[in-house]
């Protein structure tokens, strides 16, 4: 049977951040029916389970949690966890709180109503906790900045698991020729800097180029190769407003298109005036 273990390291540095400040972080072995509460923090404690089971309450309702789940206990709110009886759980945890905390914690998909998470990466995460609490330890100078930015990215693994749930119950709700309109649109605008044909576009995604075509236009009212060359144009003339370092040759190839004669025209017959034209007249907009 593993020994009960109790291991914890505060922030060295007393500094107030007017973003958000990591408290204190530590890693427990529990006791068979080891119980917390209830009771309430004033600042923000998150715990992931490596081992074993155990029961969170919140809000009046009960979590049963194993290895892979995280539960987030928000400030001022009534809470009690205990371990199981047989399988008392492991776990590691950090304290924070600041004004950046709340927004952070939203993005991860933790509320009130949805204290608890999981994620497949647990070893990423619990290499991360660890990382917070060894530069506590050190009470290096900059510990306090080394372990923000160790729980930006701890809870940036709850976000994306977050974000993929919210765009895949987005998708269930389109049909199919929606989806692949969004998969389109989304492929363009991501890709529009590279040498990306419309055949590679429907290779990719398995259809025949004339479908995709028909379809984008149905819906678009363009083409997708008139999508992507004004998309490439419009970028450009981004470009142009604001990195006036960069040659027109230059700003064409950053948007894909190679040929900057052919860009120029393009240019012109979409704005009415030439690039260079366009930046001139951004110059005397400026003075």
């Amino acid at each position: 049977m593993r020994q009960d273990t109790y291991k914890v390291a505060s922030n060295p540095v007393i500094t107030y951040n007017e973003h958000m400040n990591v408290l204190f972080a530590g890693e427990s072995q529990t006791k068979p029916s080891h119980q917390r509460g209830p009771k309430v923090y004033d600042f923000y404690l998150m715990h992931t389970v490596l081992e074993g089971k155990g029961e969170f309450t919140c809000g009046g309702k009960s979590y049963s949690l194993r290895a892979g789940n995280t539960f987030l206990i928000e400030p001022e709110q009534l809470v009690s966890y205990s371990s199981d009886a047989d399988e008392p759980w492991l776990y590691r945890w950090v304290a924070f709180n600041g004004p950046q905390a709340v927004e952070l914690v939203q993005a991860a998909g933790f509320s009130v109503a949805t204290p608890v998470n999981e994620s497949a990466r647990i070893r990423r995460i619990a290499a991360l906790y660890h990382h917070i609490f060894s530069v506590f330890r050190k009470s290096q100078p900059a510990a306090h900045i080394q372990a923000a930015g160790y729980l930006q990215l701890l809870l940036a693994e709850f976000c994306s698991v977050h974000q993929l749930s919210e765009d895949n119950a987005a998708l269930t709700h389109l049909d199919d020729t929606e989806k692949l309109m969004q998969q389109m649109i989304h492929y363009l605008s991501t890709q529009y800097a590279q040498p990306v044909s419309i055949e590679q576009m429907a290779e990719s995604f398995g259809y025949n180029r004339a479908y995709l075509s028909r379809i984008f236009k149905r819906y678009t009212g363009e083409t997708p190769i008139t999508f992507l060359l004004k998309l490439r144009i419009d970028k450009a003339r981004q470009m142009i407003r604001e990195r006036e370092g960069l040659t027109i040759e230059q700003i064409a190839a950053s948007v894909g298109l190679q040929d900057s004669l052919y860009f120029s025209k393009q240019f012109r017959r979409l704005y009415g005036q030439s690039p260079s034209a366009y930046r001139e007249s951004v110059r005397q907009m400026k003075t």
